[in-house]
């Protein structure tokens, strides 16, 4: 059987014909494609949705969690509970850095825990900078990490951040920030420079944890134990339910000798005793509490490994979580160690953090009161001072510093080191106990005394020391 309809002749073509592509995704610089990463495709970022998902993630863990709020807040309080301070030889770059500590908006010492703590949560944070054309004054905004739609970092160097660029609000407008370097243009390639300079919606400081060095976002502390953090919750709820099934009962109540009928017209009757109240039956009536039997264990033992296990990979001990455990006071100290590393090593990366950000306050400062090349003077130079973490037991200390006294006193008298190296020695020693003075300089210093308390011996009329102890003395 054929078909007897007929094939439709398909309708000429136009004379023009214009090819449309609807525009999609982001919009790019006209020369983006000439741009690659130093080592090639840059995968090393989570991508953007799993990005905004740790970080909410992290936040809801942090608030809802016990252990994930203990992983967050117990550091800041080693890190930074006796506060924190800027400072720089120079006087008048002092006032500066305290004007710009106390200013109203920035608030330092009641903004610095906000950081740190959404640092560890987000793995990185952004801080816009408002300077004031007259006078240098700097103040600090704050750019939400949910807000980050990309970090760009030098064609040329993989590692280096170079712009932040926003998400898109409703109306499809996004920012680009420059991020803040404390040198000159010149120390970027003339990519990254021409790069930079489409960056005009002002200056930005960007700080991030937990990176790598070919990638260019930062990781929440919480990252590697979310999951587990959510399973140790599911745990402790369902073995809540457990006990909560343990606790229940049911009266069993046997009336013997009665027939079908007769137990369910005695079932009609019966009222569940009140506490303290009375029951009467014959012997034929037997009344028992019956609690399920659910053959389980105790489950403190899978609580402590699920929990230690947490614990353990963000470096806290199990003493410091409230649970004892099988620790004593010597093992506590050993198993403090290794997170009182991790906790220094993160508050150095502070202490590098407000450096720079201080640094960037005199430089401005500087710029504006006519004052070149503060970055080179080491009379303006910022230090942060952090709080020490650890309350130091000087008592052994002490008893070690007398020991080497002693024995660089012995080595002098026996010509086997000089002068110096004996002051190097106690001045290691005396490290230990808050006293960073330098060497060298010690020795300077020692001399001087030495030779001072000659001069006054002979306005005295004293002898002077023989001429081999003054040889002695002087190496």
């Amino acid at each position: 059987m054929t078909s007897t309809a007929k094939k439709k002749s398909p309708k000429p073509a136009p004379e023009s014909v214009e090819k449309f592509i609807e525009a999609a995704g982001t919009n790019i610089d006209a020369d983006e494609d000439l741009y690659r990463p130093l080592s090639g495709n840059n995968a090393r970022d989570l991508e953007p949705m799993k990005q905004d998902r740790m970080q909410k993630l992290a936040k809801f863990l942090w608030e809802s969690n016990l252990l994930a709020d203990r992983i967050i807040e117990l550091p800041l309080a080693f890190m930074l509970g006796d506060g924190v301070r800027l400072t720089s030889p120079d006087e008048e770059a002092q006032t500066v850095l305290d004007k710009f500590w106390y200013d109203p908006i920035n608030k330092m010492d009641l903004a610095l825990e906000e950081f740190a703590r959404e640092l560890a949560l987000f793995g990185e944070q952004c801080y816009p900078v408002f300077v004031n054309n007259f006078n240098g004054h700097v103040r600090l905004g704050y750019l939400d990490p949910a807000q980050i739609d990309s970090v760009i970092t030098d064609p040329d160097n993989a590692r280096q951040p170079i712009g932040i660029q926003t998400k898109k609000d409703a109306k499809g407008n996004y920012k680009r920030f420059r991020v803040i370097i404390n040198a000159e243009e010149t120390v970027f390639g003339p990519r990254a420079r021409r790069k930079r300079k489409t960056y005009t919606d002002g200056d930005c400081f960007y700080f991030r944890i937990r990176g790598l060095a070919s990638g260019s976002r930062g990781r929440s502390d919480l990252l590697p134990q979310m999951d587990w953090l959510d399973a140790y919750d599911q745990f402790l709820f369902g073995d809540l339910d457990r006990n909560s099934s343990l606790r229940a009962f049911i009266w069993d109540v046997t009336v013997k000798g009665a027939t079908e009928a007769e137990i369910i017209e005695r079932a009609k009757k019966i009222e569940l005793p009140q506490f303290g109240g009375v029951r009467v039956h014959n012997e034929s009536e037997e009344w028992t509490a019956v609690s399920p039997d659910m053959k389980s264990n105790d489950t403190s033992g899978s609580a402590r490994l699920f929990r230690n296990h947490v614990l353990g990979g963000a470096t806290i001990p199990e003493h410091w979580f409230g649970g004892g455990g099988d620790v004593n006071r010597s093992t506590a100290g050993e198993m403090d160690e290794p997170t009182f590393k991790i906790l220094a090593s993160r508050q150095r990366r502070l202490k590098y953090m407000l450096e720079e950000i201080g640094t960037f306050v005199i430089y401005q400062w500087a710029e504006k009161n006519g004052k070149p090349n503060v970055i080179d003077n080491k009379d303006y130079w910022v230090t942060c001072e952090l709080p020490e973490m650890v309350q130091r037991d000087t008592t052994k200390y002490a008893a070690a510093l007398q020991q080497v006294v002693a024995a660089c006193v012995g080595m002098m008298n026996a010509n086997l080191v000089t002068r110096e190296v004996a002051i190097e020695l106690i001045m290691i020693t005396a490290k230990r106990l808050g006293v960073d003075k330098d060497p060298k300089q010690m020795l300077v210093d020692v001399l001087a005394m030495l030779k001072k308390q000659e001069e006054a011996d002979a306005d005295l009329g004293l002898d002077p020391l023989p001429e081999d102890e003054a040889e002695a003395d002087a190496q």
